[in-house]
C-alpha cells in the first residue's frame, strides 16, 4: 500500500507502501487434531506441472519457495497441505481490502500484477497523517488493523510509491519510513530487485556486478542502457530508477474518486443499533454543511461510507435533484437508506463524501411567511427519490429531433437540463398539440388529392366532418439517425363541427408506396389541441 502526504510546507511526500499479501502468502493452517500451524501451500498450473503459487511462513521456513515444481516440493516436505490459487479471488479480495482502507485517506489503489501476484496497496496520506498521530502511529494503525484481520503485511513509507514499495518488501524494521527527501540515500543499499524490475533484468544487472539500487544509480545512464540487449528494456530499468528516487511522476489512481468534501468520525466504540447511527450521521453533517459552505458549493450526491471492525464496507449515497447544502434537508434523505445498513459485529468509523458538487451562489430569503425560498419541488423530489428509489422518478428532456414522438427523452431528476436553443434563422415553429400521444392512432380519412387537407375522418369509430384545416407542414424523415426508408409527413391541424381541434398527418405520398405501410399512404391522429 502506498500513500502520499502534504508537508507543512506544501511540499508533496508520498507516503509508502504496504504489503497485504493477497494470495501470495496464505493463511496460517492448522491440523484438525492439533492446533500447530501445518506447512501449506497454494498451486498454480505451470509449463511443466503444477508449481508452487505461495506458501505460508511455516512452509517457507522449510525451503520451499513460489515458482517451485510441486513434486519438487513435496521430495523435499512430504506434509504439505496444499490448495488450488485463484488469482482472479486474489485480486477481488485485494481490492476489497483497498476499499477499506480509504478509513485512513481517501486516496488507496490496489498495486500488483491482474494475475494477483505480488499483490499490495497504495496509500496517499497527504494531510492525513496528522488525525492518527503522525506517520509512525498511523503506520501502527494500518499494520495492527490488518494483523487483527489476518492479513500478514509489511508497510512503507517514502517520498514515491516506488520507495514506499521497495522499504516495504525489501526494508528492515529500522528503515521502513524514509525521511524528507531521503529517499535515495534509504534505497542505495537494497537490492536491484527493489525497483521493480522483471526477473531477466534483475538477473542481468547481477551479472555484470550491480547488486544495489545505489551501484545501479552511480553507473552513467547511457553507459547502463547500452549494457540490455534492447533499447526498451533499458529505457524500462531507466524509468522504475526515476520512479522510485522521484525524478519520474508516477501517479495514483484510487480505486474510488476523491470527494470534494468530507467529514469523518472515528468511534471509541463500534455502533450496532440504528440510534447509534441517527447520531453519528447528525454529528457528520454540519461539519460537511460548513465546509461546503466556506467553498461556495452545494452538493448533488453524498455517500455515507460505514467501516466495520470485521473488515467490511458499506457504502450508501443520496441525491438531489439540485445542490444544496441544506444539512436538514440532507438527513432527512439519509433516513431511509440507514434502515437498510447491516453493522455486523460493528461499525467503528464513518465517513460522510460530498461526492458531485455544484457551485451554489447565495440566495435571498423571503421577507414573508417563513422565510424560505421557492424549492419545495425540489425537495419533495429529493424525498421520493430518497424513499422510492433513482428509477422511480424521472422528468423529460427536449431532444433536437424531427420526429415529434422523438423530440423527448425521459431522464433521471438530478441530471443537469440540456438547454434548448433555437437556431437563429429558423422559422417559428407552427403550433404543437397540447396532448401528443405516445404512438400515432391510425384513422380513415377522406381527402382531396394529392395533397388536399382531410374533408372527413373516422377515429375511435366517430366519424368527424372538418370545418377548418391549416396545413401541410412536411417533416421529412431523419436519413442520418437510421430513418431512410420511412415516410415523409404532412402534418394538418384541423377542427371539427363539435370545435374539436386535432393534429393529423399522412405517411407517404400519392403516386408512390408509402415506406411505413408497405401500400398507399395512410392517415393518423398524432395529438389533440385543448
Amino acid at each position: 500500500m502506498t500513500g502520499s502526504r502534504q508537508a507543512a510546507t506544501a511540499a508533496r511526500r508520498s507516503c509508502g507502501t504496504l504489503a497485504a499479501g493477497a494470495g501470495r502468502r496464505p493463511a496460517a493452517v492448522s491440523d484438525k487434531n492439533s492446533t500447530t500451524p501445518v506447512p501449506f501451500a497454494l498451486v498454480a498450473p505451470g509449463r511443466r506441472g503444477p508449481v508452487l503459487w505461495a506458501v505460508n511462513r511455516e512452509a517457507g521456513v522449510k525451503g520451499l519457495k513460489p515458482g517451485m515444481h510441486l513434486t519438487d516440493a513435496r521430495a523435499l516436505l512430504a506434509g504439505l497441505a496444499t490448495a488450488r490459487a485463484d488469482p482472479a479471488a486474489d485480486r477481488r479480495g485485494l481490492e476489497r481490502l483497498a476499499l477499506w482502507c480509504n478509513r485512513f485517506t481517501p486516496w488507496c489503489a490496489a498495486d500488483g500484477s491482474d494475475d494477483g501476484s505480488d499483490g499490495g496497496l497504495l496509500l496517499d496520506i497527504s494531510g492525513c497523517a496528522h488525525l492518527f498521530g503522525g506517520e509512525a502511529a498511523l503506520m501502527d494503525e494500518i499494520a495492527a488493523r490488518l494483523a487483527g484481520l489476518g492479513v500478514e503485511n509489511c508497510l512503507g513509507l517514502a517520498d514515491t510509491p516506488g520507495a514506499a514499495w521497495a522499504l516495504a518488501r525489501f526494508g528492515t524494521a529500522d528503515t521502513r519510513i524514509a525521511a524528507p527527501g531521503e529517499a535515495c540515500a534509504a534505497l542505495s543499499g537494497l537490492p536491484v530487485e527493489a525497483l521493480r524490475l522483471t526477473a531477466e533484468d534483475a538477473h542481468l544487472l547481477r551479472r555484470l556486478g550491480l547488486v544495489t539500487v545505489g551501484a545501479v544509480d552511480g553507473l552513467p545512464r547511457a553507459s547502463l542502457a547500452r549494457r540490455f540487449p534492447c533499447r526498451e528494456r533499458g529505457g524500462a530499468v531507466l524509468a522504475r530508477l526515476d520512479q522510485a528516487l522521484g525524478r519520474l511522476a508516477e501517479p495514483i489512481v484510487p480505486m474510488v474518486p476523491p470527494p470534494a468534501c468530507l467529514e469523518r468520525l472515528a468511534l471509541p466504540e463500534p455502533l450496532i443499533d440504528r440510534a447509534g447511527l441517527d447520531a453519528m450521521l447528525a454529528r457528520l453533517m454540519p461539519g460537511l454543511a460548513a465546509a461546503l459552505e466556506r467553498d461556495g458549493l452545494g452538493a448533488r450526491r453524498l455517500a455515507l461510507w460505514c467501516y466495520r471492525v470485521d473488515g467490511g464496507v458499506v457504502r450508501r449515497e443520496v441525491a438531489t435533484a439540485r445542490a444544496t447544502r441544506d444539512g436538514d434537508h440532507l438527513l432527512r434523505l439519509f433516513q431511509e437508506t440507514l434502515e437498510t445498513i447491516d453493522p455486523g459485529f460493528g461499525i467503528d468509523l464513518t465517513a460522510l463524501h460530498a461526492e458531485r458538487v455544484e457551485p451554489l451562489a447565495p440566495t435571498q430569503l423571503s421577507l414573508t411567511g417563513n422565510g424560505r425560498r421557492r424549492g419545495d419541488l425540489d425537495l419533495l423530489v429529493d424525498r421520493l427519490l430518497a424513499r422510492l428509489g433513482a428509477g422511480a422518478v424521472c422528468r423529460l428532456e427536449p431532444v433536437a429531433r424531427h420526429r415529434p414522438e422523438t423530440t423527448e427523452r425521459v431522464v433521471a431528476p438530478g441530471r443537469d437540463p440540456v438547454p434548448w436553443r433555437e437556431a437563429p434563422e429558423a422559422p417559428a415553429t407552427p403550433q404543437r398539440p397540447f396532448r401528443l400521444f405516445d404512438r400515432p392512432e391510425p384513422v380513415d380519412v377522406m381527402a382531396e388529392v394529392p395533397d388536399g387537407p382531410p374533408l372527413l375522418f373516422t377515429w375511435r369509430r366517430v366519424r368527424r366532418r372538418v370545418m377548418r384545416a391549416a396545413g401541410p407542414e412536411r417533416i421529412e424523415p431523419e436519413w442520418w439517425a437510421g430513418g431512410r426508408d420511412e415516410a415523409v409527413r404532412d402534418y394538418y391541424r384541423i377542427e371539427d363541427a363539435d370545435g374539436r381541434r386535432y393534429w393529423l398527418y399522412r405517411a407517404g405520398l400519392y403516386g408512390e408506396a408509402g415506406a411505413d405501410t408497405g401500400g398507399p399512404p395512410r392517415w393518423y391522429v398524432h395529438g389533440l389541441y385543448g
